[in-house]
């Protein structure tokens, strides 16, 4: 039979109520002090996080986006990566990327940096990326912070500044070189055609064949001379100053003058066959020559260095859609593989080997034909060749 309740074992039972609500009311009063504290804090590193204007990402291990920041909603509006795979995301493919540095940190517990190349609203934008493992619990679980940051005006400024610089100095070296030349070159020239007089003047004194060989002499004297002057006028039009200003361009011209100047190196190259299809009567662009001729330049080398153990090369003009001018650009060399044609137009990239080139050639040709308010493609195949394709809006004689 239970024993009835007492007046003291009420008065503990109230004792023991009141000491713990005492001790909630604490508990309490501890957790919204440390809840103030951690919102403070996360205020402040949301702050931060805020003050970096490059695109942060937070990725599992088999990359999935597990976080982004708020640049993230600028660079694309309207989507929704949380738990989406980032090539997805960024690059709208079905696999993960071909040495993926997220995966490189992962794998190598380090920081890794890289250089990529996006294709965003038509254009190509360079990116630096850093990334850096994160351990998120005892488990072992890992996941990677991603940080991008938009280089494209950088990199685009440097490979202007190096092109300019060299551009500038060949400027100098081939004014300084065709005024030396022009004044031998005169001289030359205004001898033989006084020989060529006198030599008229005495014909008859002198043996008819002998008279012969010495205007021959002459006349290839005098048409060499001409001909130098026109290497020289030609050499002079590659080193106006960049940015001399826009006119009326003559893209079958442009494509004449670079190949005259090119002669020398299609004759040691007897392996590689050029050939021009040149279309008449084609509309004039507005745009700067000197930078054109740089352009087909590029392009032509580029041909040049991918048929080094021979082939075809084709140079084409014609009139495009829409009012444009198109240049084409086509070899049967080695071709580009799948895996290197989001780089080449990317400054400093380059698959030369080190003395041979820079990787400045087809950014700068990016560069000259954006400015032109046109656009270059290329199409290729690992083994059957590449075509480039500049497109420049006609001028409009309106």
């Amino acid at each position: 039979m239970k024993s009835p309740t007492t007046l003291e074992d009420l008065v503990g039972i109230e004792y023991c109520k009141l000491g713990f609500y005492q001790d909630l009311q604490q508990k309490v009063e501890q957790l919204k002090t440390s809840n103030q504290e951690l919102e403070k804090k996360r205020r402040e590193i949301q702050a931060v996080l805020d003050g970096i204007t490059d695109l942060m990402l937070v990725l599992s291990e088999d990359m999935k986006i597990q976080q982004v920041n708020y640049v993230f909603t600028k660079w694309f509006p309207g989507i929704d990566p949380i738990g989406r795979f980032c090539y997805q995301v960024l690059r709208g493919t079905t696999r993960p990327c071909d040495d993926c540095p997220a995966r490189r940190a992962l794998d190598l517990c380090q920081v890794v940096k890289d250089i990529c190349i996006y294709k965003i609203d038509n254009k190509f934008r360079q990116f630096e990326i850093i990334a850096s493992p994160l351990k998120t619990d005892p488990a072992g679980e890992h996941n990677v912070l991603l940080f991008k940051r938009d280089v494209t005006l950088e990199k685009e400024y440097q490979a202007q500044f190096y092109q300019a610089e060299k551009m500038a100095t060949v400027g100098v070296l081939a004014a300084g070189v065709a005024h030396e030349i022009n004044n031998p070159l005169a001289a030359i020239n205004g001898f033989a055609e006084g020989l060529k007089r006198r030599i008229t003047r005495i014909r008859e004194k002198i043996d008819g064949k002998l008279v012969e060989d010495f205007e021959e002499y002459t006349d290839t004297i005098i048409k060499e001379c001409l001909r130098c002057r026109d290497i020289v006028q030609i050499l002079l039009t590659f080193s106006r100053p960049v940015g001399s200003g826009h006119c009326p361009v003559d893209m079958n011209q442009c494509v004449k003058d670079t190949l005259f100047i090119l002669k020398h190196r299609f004759k040691e190259r007897n392996n590689v066959t050029i050939e021009a299809d040149l279309q008449p009567n084609l509309p004039m662009i507005l745009g700067d020559e000197s930078q054109m001729k740089q352009v087909i330049i590029n392009l032509l080398t580029n041909a040049l260095d991918a048929t080094i153990n021979g082939g075809d090369i084709r140079v084409i003009t014609g009139a495009g859609p829409k009012g444009a001018v198109n240049l084409i650009v086509r070899d049967s060399g080695c071709g580009i593989p799948a895996s290197l044609k989001d780089k080449l137009f990317e400054p400093f990239f380059t698959t030369k080997p080190v003395g041979q080139g820079i990787g400045v050639g087809l950014s700068t040709c990016y560069t000259i034909v954006n400015n032109h308010r046109g656009e270059i493609s290329v199409i290729s195949e690992e083994g059957h060749g590449a075509s480039f394709k500049v497109s420049i809006p006609e001028m409009n004689l309106a």
